[in-house]
This record gives C-alpha cells, sequence and structure tokens, in this order.
C-alpha cells in the first residue's frame, strides 16, 4: 500500500504515543502569479512517548528538518517525513515546498478569463491539509493553529481566526481553537468582501460574504447575509451553547469539487451559489439550506470531532439533518422537508441498495475508503434515521441530548458511544437496539399495505415510529386526512386501521416523511393517483406519491413509460417548484435509461417540455425549469431549427430573456447533434470570456461528432483541472452512443493506471464519468472478475456503476414486457 494511504490502524497508533500542543504554520504565497511552488515552514510543539513517529506532506519537498532546533537527516519518501529522536516534550520545524493544485484538492491556484487575476482557497477534507503543509494528518490529534501567510500586498487573505496583525506582506493570524487539520483554511487573492454582523446577546459575530471581483455584480450578499443571521440565532437556542469560533466568513471558490466545506470561521462554498443565471425559488432554498448545514458543522464536527472516519456520519448526518430543520424553523423557506423527501433520500435510496453500501456507521480501514464515504449513507440516509430518531424520542429530547454532547465534549473526539450516551441520558431510553436496527444494519425496508387483511407489511423489520394517512376525497374533491394515524412498527407486519380507506382512496405510509423507508402504493391507490395526483393538495404528500412511485420505477416494479406517462400528464398541473424540478430529472433518466422505445419516448418528451415552456406563466420558476428539461432533452432529439431560432432571436418565447448559460445549454445541444461548429462555438467563446463560458466552450466542442479522440486523448494523457475534467467527460458522454463505444475496452485497460497516477477526486471523476453505458454488464464483470486485487476503493467504483448500468438493463427490459 501506498504510504500516502493512511490506515486507521496506524493512525489509531500514533494517537496513543502522540500529542500536540501547537501549531504555527507559515506559508509564503508571494510566488503565487508565477511560480508552481510555495514555501511552507510548519513549526509543531508536540509530546512523545515514543522517540519515532512520522509527518504526512504531499508536496513537492522537503528542505531541511528539525527537532529541538538540532537539524536532522531528512526522510522523505513523498507522503511521510520520518522523526526520529524525539525526547518526551518537542518543537519539531520542517521547511518544506508545496505544489499549487489544479484539482481542487489542497491549495488551488485558479486565474480568472475575465481579467487575469489568481485566487487562492484551500480545500482538505479528508485529508488534504498534508498537501500544503507538514503535519499529523488524522481527526483526533486537534491542536491550536497560528497561521503566517505572505502574498501580495493587495490581495485579501483570510483563515480560520481573525487577522492579528500584518508584518509587511505577511499577515499573521490569531491562535484558533483546538480544531483538526482538515478544518484548517486559508483563501487569499483580490476577493471582493461585503460585510455584516450578528449580534447574540453579549456575543458581536463578524461576517465576511466574499467571491471573485468579476462576479460581484452577481452576488446577492444581503440574502446570504440574511440567512445567516437567521442561523445562527436559531443554534445559538437550539444548542445552547454560543458560537465558538469568533468571526464567521463565507467564501464562493470556483473549480470547487463540493458544495462547501465547514472550515471554522472560513466556510468556503461552490461559486456555482452565486447565480450568474436565472435561478428558481428551489435554488435559493437550496442555497440557503448549505448556509445552515455548514453553520451546524461548527458544532457538529468542529467543536466535537468525530475520532476516525468511520463516525464520519456523527457529522454529516446531523448537519445535513439540522440544516432542513433549521431551513423550517428559521427562514423563509419552510418547505424544506419537501426538498429533503424529493432529493435527499432519492439519493440515500439508491445509494443504500448498491452492492457496496454500508451501515450508517462504516467500516473505514483507510484514507481512500474515507473519500468514497461521502455518500448518501453519510449524509441523506443518517440525516434521515436522525428524523426518525427525533420523531422516536421527541425532538425537545432529541436537542437535548445534542446539548449535552457539546458540554461533555467540547474540543474533543468522539465515537457513536459517546452520541448515544447523551441522547439516551436526554431521553430516558435505551437506545442500543435502536442504533443496532438504524445505524449498523444495511438497506431501507420497504413498506407495503395489505388492505384486506389491514396490515402494514415490512421487509428488514425495524423499530420505527410512522403516520398513516388515508386521502379520501373532501367537498371539493381533494384527496385528504385531517388526521393520519400514528403507527409503531416492531415486526415483519403490524395492524392499522383502515376502516376509512374505501373505493377513490389513496394509502399513504409514511405521511409526514418521519421514517426511511421505501414505501410502494397499493394498487387501489395507484389507480387513483394516476387519474387524480393533482387533486393532492398538500407537497409534501405530493412529493411522497411521486417518490413512491419513482422508486418503484427504479426497481422495474412500475414501468417506466408509465412514469414518463404520468410525468406528461400532472408535471404541467405540478404547483410546487421544487417538486417539479425533481420530477423532470427523474423523468429525463427515465427516457433516456429506463424506457424500452426511447427514440419515440425522447421526442415525445422534448415535445412536452417544450408546450410547457411556452405556456408556462412567463418568467416563472415553472418556466425556467420547463426551460432547462427542454434543454436537456434537445441534446438527444432533432431540434436544431428551433434551436438556431431561438439562439438567433428568429424565435422568442415570453419571459424567456436568453443569458449566457442559457445561450451555452442550446449550443452544447446544437454541439452534440452535429450541427455546430468549432467556430461557431469559439465566436461565442469571445462573447463570454469568463471561468463558466470557458468550461462550457469546452464541454460544447468535446460534444462535437468528430472529436471523441481528441477528448479521450485530453482525459487520459494530459492534466487538465478538475473542472475541465468534469466538462470533457460530458461532452464525451453526451451524443449517441455509437460514437464512443470503440472506447469501452480502452476504458477498462486504463482503470489501475488512472487510479494509480490520479489523484483520487480525478480518478474518481474519470471512472465514474466515462463508465460505458453498454447493452450487457459483460464487460464490467470480466473486468471485476479479472483484477480481485485491484484497489478496494476502485473496485467500488466500478461495482457501483455496473450496478446502475444493471438496474436501468432490468427496467428497459420490464418495460419491453
Amino acid at each position: 500500500m501506498s504510504t500516502a494511504n493512511l490506515t486507521r490502524s496506524e493512525t489509531a497508533h500514533r494517537a496513543r504515543v502522540v500529542t500536540v500542543s501547537a501549531y504555527d504554520v507559515a506559508l509564503d504565497l508571494s510566488g503565487a502569479l508565477t511560480d508552481g511552488e510555495f514555501g511552507v515552514v510548519a513549526t509543531i510543539a508536540l509530546a512523545a512517548s515514543s522517540p519515532e513517529t512520522w509527518l504526512d506532506f504531499l508536496g513537492a519537498g522537503v528542505d531541511r528538518v528539525e527537532i529541538d532546533g538540532r537539524e536532522t537527516e531528512v526522510e522523505y519518501d513523498g507522503a511521510r517525513i520520518a522523526l526520529r529522536g524525539l525526547t518526551g516534550a518537542s518543537t519539531v520545524r520542517v521547511h518544506g515546498r508545496g505544489l499549487y493544485s489544479r484539482t481542487g484538492e489542497g491549495l488551488h491556484r485558479f486565474v480568472d478569463p475575465a481579467d487575469g487575476e489568481t485566487y487562492l482557497y484551500t480545500q482538505y477534507e479528508p485529508a488534504d491539509a498534508r498537501r500544503v503543509f507538514p503535519c499529523f494528518e488524522q481527526p483526533d490529534l486537534k491542536a491550536p493553529f497560528t497561521f503566517r501567510v505572505t502574498a501580495p500586498s493587495e490581495w485579501l487573505v483570510l483563515s480560520n481566526e481573525r487577522l492579528e496583525r500584518t508584518d509587511g506582506d505577511t499577515r499573521v493570524f490569531a491562535p484558533t481553537q483546538p480544531i483538526s487539520t482538515y478544518i484548517t483554511a486559508v483563501v487569499a487573492g483580490p476577493y471582493h468582501r461585503v460585510e455584516g454582523r450578528s449580534v447574540q446577546h453579549d456575543l458581536i459575530i463578524d461576517l465576511g460574504v466574499h467571491c471573485r471581483k468579476s462576479l460581484a455584480q452577481y452576488l446577492d450578499a444581503d440574502a446570504i447575509l440574511d440567512v445567516t443571521r437567521a442561523g445562527l440565532d436559531f443554534f445559538h437556542d437550539a444548542f445552547d451553547y454560543e458560537y465558538p469560533f469568533g468571526k464567521y466568513d463565507q467564501v464562493f471558490v470556483p473549480e470547487y469539487n463540493l458544495g462547501a466545506m465547514e472550515n471554522p470561521g472560513c466556510v468556503t462554498f461552490t461559486e456555482s451559489y452565486v447565480f450568474r443565471s436565472a435561478a428558481t425559488r428551489s435554488q435559493y432554498a437550496r442555497r440557503a439550506n448549505t448556509i445552515l448545514h455548514e453553520m451546524a458543522h461548527m458544532w457538529f464536527g468542529d467543536l466535537v470531532t468525530m475520532r476516525w472516519w468511520d463516525d464520519l456520519w456523527l457529522k454529516e448526518s446531523f448537519a445535513d439533518y439540522m440544516g432542513s430543520y433549521a431551513s423550517v424553523a428559521a427562514t423563509e423557506f419552510t418547505d424544506a422537508w419537501v426538498a429533503f423527501a424529493q432529493r435527499r433520500k432519492a439519493w440515500a435510496y439508491s445509494q443504500d441498495q448498491l452492492p457496496t453500501t454500508h451501515p450508517i456507521v462504516a467500516d473505514i480501514v483507510d484514507l481512500e475508503a474515507a473519500k468514497l464515504n461521502f455518500d448518501g449513507i453519510t449524509y441523506a440516509k443518517g440525516a434521515s434515521v436522525l428524523k426518525q430518531l427525533a420523531a422516536f424520542v421527541g425532538e425537545y429530547e432529541f436537542l437535548d441530548g445534542a446539548r449535552l454532547y457539546f458540554r461533555r465534549h467540547a474540543y474533543g473526539n468522539t465515537t457513536l458511544t459517546d452520541l448515544l450516551a447523551a441522547l439516551q441520558d436526554s431521553s430516558l431510553r435505551d437506545l442500543e437496539a435502536w442504533a443496532a436496527a438504524w445505524l449498523q444494519t444495511t438497506g431501507p425496508s420497504t413498506l407495503t399495505v395489505d388492505r384486506a387483511r389491514g396490515v402494514i407489511v415490512q421487509t428488514d423489520p425495524r423499530p420505527q415510529r410512522l403516520d398513516v394517512a388515508v386521502l379520501a376525497p373532501n367537498a371539493d374533491g381533494e384527496l385528504v386526512d385531517d388526521a393520519p394515524q400514528e403507527v409503531h412498527l416492531t415486526g415483519a407486519e403490524t395492524s392499522v386501521d383502515l376502516a376509512a380507506a374505501g373505493d377513490g382512496t389513496v394509502v399513504l405510509l409514511n405521511d409526514g416523511d418521519h421514517t426511511y423507508a421505501k414505501v410502494r402504493l397499493d394498487a387501489a391507490s395507484v389507480a387513483v393517483v394516476e387519474s387524480s395526483l393533482d387533486r393532492i393538495p398538500d407537497d409534501l404528500r405530493r412529493s411522497l406519491v411521486w417518490s413512491s412511485l419513482w422508486n418503484a420505477t427504479r426497481d422495474a416494479e412500475y414501468r417506466p413509460s408509465r412514469f414518463v406517462d404520468l410525468a406528461r400528464r400532472f408535471a404541467p398541473r405540478e404547483p410546487h417548484e421544487g417538486i417539479l424540478a425533481s420530477v423532470l430529472a427523474d423523468t429525463a433518466v427515465a427516457v433516456e435509461r429506463y424506457v424500452a422505445d426511447r427514440d419515440a419516448v425522447r421526442s415525445a418528451w422534448a415535445d412536452t417540455a417544450y408546450e410547457q415552456l411556452v405556456a408556462a406563466d412567463a418568467g416563472s420558476d415553472h418556466q425556467l425549469e420547463w426551460w432547462r428539461a427542454w434543454s436537456a432533452a434537445a441534446v438527444h432529439t432533432d431540434r436544431a431549427a428551433q434551436l438556431r431560432d431561438l439562439l438567433s432571436g428568429r424565435t422568442s418565447i415570453d419571459g424567456l430573456v436568453l443569458d449566457a448559460e442559457q445561450r451555452w445549454a442550446l449550443w452544447f445541444a446544437l454541439a452534440a447533434r452535429g450541427d455546430a461548429t468549432v467556430a461557431e462555438l469559439d465566436a461565442v467563446l469571445d462573447s463570454d470570456r469568463t471561468g463558466a463560458g470557458e468550461v462550457a466552450h469546452t464541454a460544447a466542442v468535446a460534444a462535437l461528432p468528430d472529436g471523441a479522440a481528441r477528448v479521450w486523448t485530453a482525459l487520459t494523457e494530459e492534466s487538465p483541472s478538475n473542472e475541465k475534467v468534469g466538462a470533457l467527460v460530458r461532452g464525451f458522454t453526451a451524443g449517441e452512443r455509437s460514437r464512443v463505444a470503440a472506447y469501452d475496452a480502452p476504458y477498462y485497460a486504463m482503470l489501475e493506471d488512472v487510479w494509480r497516477d490520479r489523484s483520487i477526486e480525478i480518478a474518481r471523476r474519470l471512472v465514474v464519468g466515462l463508465f460505458p453505458p453498454a447493452d450487457t454488464t459483460d464487460d464490467a464483470d470480466r473486468w471485476l472478475a479479472e483484477h480481485p486485487d485491484a484497489p478496494a476503493a476502485l473496485r467500488r467504483q466500478v461495482i457501483e456503476q455496473r450496478d446502475h448500468l444493471a438496474r436501468a438493463l432490468r427496467a428497459r427490459a420490464a418495460d419491453a414486457e
């Protein structure tokens, strides 16, 4: 195994023999405009009960190592720096050279094509602080950090703590509270800044919102600050623990691999949340949810941190749950649980049915496994299970347990046992059986109702509390239930009162979405919703019905063409734009992957999308969602005349004013169909010489039918940035399958080389994005059989993509019956 891939056992041993009292990290970024390297000096005060250990560093080189002022031999293998001759309390100083990143890992450097300005930011989770400075890269060796950053004097420089002083071009930041390496942060460049304040009783928190200068015109900082203040107010009260990290900066950064990262006092976000193009209310709601998710991490994850990555869920599940909870409680987005049911749970259900699913409390043996465990189980299933736990023990008891958890373990590291102890003490319930049933098992239960016998049938029985609604027509013909039943499931079958479930009613299990389980509608309920789905006035209930039918479609129990037909009839009548967006996305997957007669369904779906685009209220969110559905469908259908008429202005649609991103969507569709030229795409780029414009241009050129060989070479033999890799993959996989079928064999041949030679982020994008959507799983099966000793993380990626393909083939076969 590479020494870069730290294991749980060796880091546990290191934690037993090493404690760290302080870091002082000096970064010389003065050459960032031209150099590929930067200087770093890391000074670490530690105590060791063993004379030997190691530091982690993935850099360009190590020039000098000193222990207690004495220079020692440099023993560095490219990932680890050996430390020998430690004598109890020691001070270690390492002089090294780091590399600027173009993959979004470590210290990322971006040059803005709009104005030539250079921007830097760090991204470390789970273990990339070692790409920037020598450290003990594991979450349970917490310490205070002092950062000293030398950078051009005109730049803004941020870190976790407030700026303490400036010495020439060097900014010296105040020491942090004890934190883990992966949540330290440095941001530097000519960022645009908007300031604000939050007042919490006697605590005043300075706020900052930042983005690139060329995006400043799009930054709606006031709206972001409003959500930030509301969130801080809410969490102070809910957790009964003051925000522990001083100031609160939020930075929207380019070429970001994640949605956001919870660095205390210096949260970073993808700049796609700075809306350069028209955005819907649901997009603003998702941004607010992300802001609150990261804010919850200030307590769950930053103040109290998991000991190792097998308890990653301790922070991510709680933050995912609290993001929606706080959205409902503290912001205008009071329908956040609708989005949670429609989007987050869909991710969880999908991930939890893969062969590679794992318990919420996972067995993470090393860092490669940790990187891949930022998935739908850790986030969305964990959050869904916590929602069930709050229903099970009571919301007050749940939050009281969180308060107790913070008081007991502030600035420390914990495991599941510590959390359960706090929750048991607050709720006065024994949660061991609950934890065993929910946190240490895999796969979702499936709930069905047997009307004739009056029972709920549960596969993979778990103790759970849920509500059951019988939706019956009221005087206005709406399907309602004002008094759903509370039911506690314990075994495979549980009796339920279905006296009201007569003809024309829908029996909706898990009304309110309190538990985590796949719900199957019975045949009588399906018959009603297929004719009357728009008669369900409650948004969450409609969302749950759509979710149930989509899960059945994915499981080949509800014909995909039937789902598409349902979407064509009822999506135009869906009043909630968030539900509409999810239904349109699901329908696109059904059309492209699951239906048997794809060409006919593609054309019909594109026609529906265009009709609704024209018919929707001018400038509405619904019109924008139908626009996105139609422009995506146009990639796979002959709509060249319509596309060019819209681009030229010969055709106009009331309320639709094409901005740069929307124009790129049309050009991408034209390119994928072979109806655009490189010269035309270059001309469009000349009118949009921005970061987003360059990425869109890369994708469109890559989508041209005659460009497959060039794109394959760029992906496999060159080193484009993370954003360009994503764009190239998107273009390569657009259009007809026959265009790239010749690359199936080269794909499998390259897998181990890619996994060995590329960073895990880029390797993952290539392995997942280029997986061939063949008509059988034979090639994947053969590779897996012939490569039993390939890295486990790589095999996991192939196994998952193979399973997605097998699911699509099963659905297609069912649709053809």
